[in-house]
């Protein structure tokens, strides 16, 4: 048995292509002030944490481990969105019995990208960023915002501000490409083997769901949620993630707070 109360595991948060943890705001906000334990890690040349980008799936879950390691964090609830559900998804095949969850928000895999896009994104990141965005939500200014909606023009100028923070430039392109190229998803998801949460985006023009299908496959015991969205959850159903991680760690990992 472990000696780990299940309220104390965190749930650690993983950000996709060109973001940071803020993209987790709404999320970690509602789940923290419920006594839940989060962390939103930011990859190296993401936020506040130092260049240059990681180039590969596999060296940023690399880099995941050390940085819960250096921290003497464990075990965990790991949960990715896009880029970061690959990494997310690695890590628990690397280290499986140091997982208590896993929840993969917004994934295809293999999560291929289109030469037109990885081009424009080393040639013309802010045509590749207005694209990203508008793939991103499956409507652009709804009726009804749900509460805590963050828009497309401030999910714009999040990745305007990322690709400007590393003075190389190319974080999208890089990130993009760290998508496209990983091959290991299946073999990861079966050495993974655990409770799994597939929260998908019912529109979502990026990761289309049935591109999940076959991850759902090699992961018997998993449980989807699909929602009115598209690839942006966070930000187009912010309560609605929460919600939907808050009753799958209560029912499926046994967690409560």
């Amino acid at each position: 048995m472990s000696a780990h109360h299940p309220s104390s595991i965190p749930l650690v948060l993983l950000h996709g292509a060109g973001g940071d943890a803020s993209v987790w705001t709404a999320q970690t906000d509602w789940l923290t002030a419920r006594g839940w334990h989060c962390l939103a890690l930011e990859f190296p040349a993401h936020g506040a944490t130092p260049a240059p980008p990681l180039a590969r799936i596999e060296s940023m879950a690399d880099w995941v481990w050390s940085q819960l390691d250096a921290r003497q964090i464990g075990p965990v609830v790991l949960a990715g969105h896009s880029m970061g559900s690959l990494v997310a998804l690695h890590a628990a095949g690397q280290r499986p019995g140091q997982l208590r969850g896993l929840a993969l928000l917004g994934i295809s895999w293999p999560m291929r990208v289109s030469r037109k896009l990885l081009a424009q994104a080393q040639e013309a990141p802010q045509e590749a960023i207005d694209n990203v965005v508008k793939w991103s939500y499956a409507q652009a200014e709804p009726l009804t915002p749900a509460p805590g909606f963050q828009s497309p023009q401030a999910y714009r100028e999040l990745l305007l501000r990322q690709q400007a923070h590393w003075a190389e430039g190319g974080l999208l392109a890089s990130d993009l490409a760290a998508c496209d190229r990983y091959s290991a998803g299946e073999a990861a998801a079966r050495s993974w083997g655990g409770p799994t949460l597939f929260l998908l985006g019912e529109h979502d023009r990026m990761t289309p769901p049935a591109q999940a299908e076959d991850l759902r496959a090699a992961l018997p015991r998993q449980r989807t949620v699909m929602l009115d969205c598209g690839h942006n959850l966070m930000a187009e159903a912010p309560h609605a993630v929460a919600h939907a991680l808050a009753d799958w760690m209560e029912r499926e990992l046994g967690m409560a707070v």
